[in-house]
């Protein structure tokens, strides 16, 4: 069973772990230090005080352990973007499309949002197929800069809040 909750201090080498290995290669391949794991979690807490509210951040859990992270994000009164990452053994076993499912959940009947984005890398297929399995339908690629100047096309989704 996959449950959400907020992020804590406490979770800062939980943070590192998860943002480590093989996990990092679609991201920004560096590994997360204590220290930035610390001040990103400070920054996830500061950012849940505030009004309107703009970004949820939730540490994703599987048997009390804080396994990987997931993230919602309001770019407009509408419309909003989730981005996640698992520690790399726990890839495969369903827990990021079990968390995706519960953040669009939230997004659609809390957030009120009324459209969500999402992308990933293209030698990241499993991402896909994780937005696909959490009802997200591709729109196409947006190209992102690395640090190293090489242009990426990431592959983007969307799915949008049914009302019936």
């Amino acid at each position: 069973m996959v449950t959400l909750r907020a992020l804590a201090l406490d979770d800062a080498e939980a943070l590192t772990r998860i943002y480590s290995g093989a996990s990092v290669r679609y991201t920004t391949g560096k590994p997360l230090p204590l220290d930035q794991a610390q001040e990103k979690i400070r920054t996830a807490l500061a950012r849940a005080a505030e009004t309107p509210r703009a970004q949820w951040s939730w540490g994703i859990l599987s048997a009390d352990q804080v396994i990987g992270l997931i993230a919602l994000r309001r770019r407009s009164p509408g419309m909003g973007t989730i981005s996640y990452i698992l520690r790399d053994d726990a890839w495969g076993n369903g827990y990021a499309t079990a968390a995706t499912q519960q953040a669009v959940a939230f997004a659609f009947s809390t957030a009120g949002l009324e459209r969500l984005e999402a992308m990933h890398h293209p030698d990241n297929p499993a991402s896909g197929r994780v937005l696909a399995k959490a009802g997200f339908t591709p729109t196409g690629t947006t190209d992102l800069t690395t640090d190293q100047g090489t242009v990426v096309p990431y592959e983007t989704y969307a799915i949008q809040h049914r009302t019936s």
